[in-house]
């Protein structure tokens, strides 16, 4: 396991490199040219100063989260091949600076979706909510209103120039349905993933978060069935999943070390976090501790040691705690904690497998 930890890039993350590379075992940063709109290609330089930036740190830019898929591409639009030519093209850039894989998601519009990004806990600590009724009962089209009031205003996950144009999104997605949006992934796949092969990056798709639809949008990424689906598409090393315990762990009825041991040889990247899934369908984040949460993290690490998992990993969102000011989920402490109880779960299995 090749531990790595989120950065957002100097100027918009409040954490130092400096800092990350003080937590034992990470190795590299998980990074992304934010700035750079969906569909578009990213520029040489800009990835060579990621580069330059982390390695004066002793860090590697290995994998990179997320280059965006434009709408149109989920949509199927005539206009989809000049932005997947594009795609092909940011490829070919972050496989010259060395970059080994790169995760993507294929939700429409939204990305991940909370409701509340500093829920307070009983610890006093705070962290990300998500509240299943107050989303069943809004209305996204009211954030337009938002947004022409606060043009800085956004939420985690959502992209800015998405939200200016959700109204002719919506009005876009009407009608295509879960068969319209496999097809236009499989389009995509048999586009993307020779390119992949041939630059030698390994491609690892997001489950969708949460793992059911919502705003009547839909979501594919949600289950066992629908991965083992996705990796049939194009049975290739380089088409893979980035597997996340707390995007599928809101859905109880997801086994994630389960699909661990089924998919080991196709997940290069892994996110592993603990949420709490309330019987209303409520779920918050939590720390990593498996007796934290309702997804049993000690199984999770120990499907990956079984199976000799040797990808990235990552601890993913984090509580915010010791009054720390951060980006919501992406604080330094709690996410360093994670990590010390990851690594204490594989070295206690290394030592005892011995």
């Amino acid at each position: 396991m090749r531990m790595v930890f989120r950065w957002f890039g100097e100027g918009n993350d409040r954490i130092p490199l400096e800092h990350i590379r003080q937590i034992p075992g990470v190795e590299g940063v998980v990074w992304a040219l934010h700035d750079i709109p969906a569909g578009e290609e990213w520029p040489m330089d800009r990835i060579l100063q990621v580069k330059e930036q982390a390695e004066k740190h002793g860090l590697n830019i290995d994998v990179v989260e997320s280059v965006n898929v434009h709408e149109d591409i989920k949509l199927g639009l005539p206009t989809r091949d000049r932005y997947i030519e594009n795609y092909k093209k940011t490829i070919e850039r972050l496989a010259q600076a060395g970059v080994k894989v790169i995760c993507y998601n294929f939700m429409p519009i939204f990305d991940w979706t909370r409701t509340d990004l500093f829920k307070k806990l009983e610890d006093g600590s705070t962290a990300l909510f998500f509240e299943k009724e107050k989303v069943e009962s809004m209305d996204p089209l009211d954030l337009v209103a938002k947004i022409d009031a606060d043009p800085q205003f956004t939420m985690p996950g959502w992209e800015p120039e998405r939200l200016k144009h959700l109204t002719s999104l919506f009005e876009a997605y009407k009608g295509v349905s879960e068969e319209d949006l496999w097809n236009n992934l499989e389009y995509f796949l048999k586009q993307i993933i020779p390119v992949a092969e041939i630059n030698n990056i390994k491609m690892a798709i997001h489950p969708d978060d949460p793992p059911w639809s919502i705003f009547g949008l839909p979501r594919i990424m949600t289950n066992k069935d629908n991965i083992k689906r996705f990796l049939n598409i194009i049975d290739s090393p380089y088409n893979g999943v980035t597997l996340c315990s707390g995007s599928l762990g809101a859905n109880p009825n997801n086994n994630i070390a389960d699909m661990v041991r089924e998919f080991a040889d196709r997940i290069p990247f892994a996110h592993i976090r603990n949420v709490k899934v309330y019987e209303n369908g409520d779920f918050v984040e939590t720390s990593h501790r498996t007796s934290d949460g309702s997804v049993d993290i000690t199984e999770i690490v120990k499907a990956y040691h079984e199976t000799g998992f040797t990808g990235y990993a990552r601890p993913d969102h984090g509580r915010h705690i010791f009054d720390e000011e951060c980006r919501p989920g992406y604080g330094l402490y709690d996410r360093a904690l994670g990590i010390m109880y990851l690594w204490g779960i594989w070295d206690t299995l290394q030592r005892t497998a011995k």
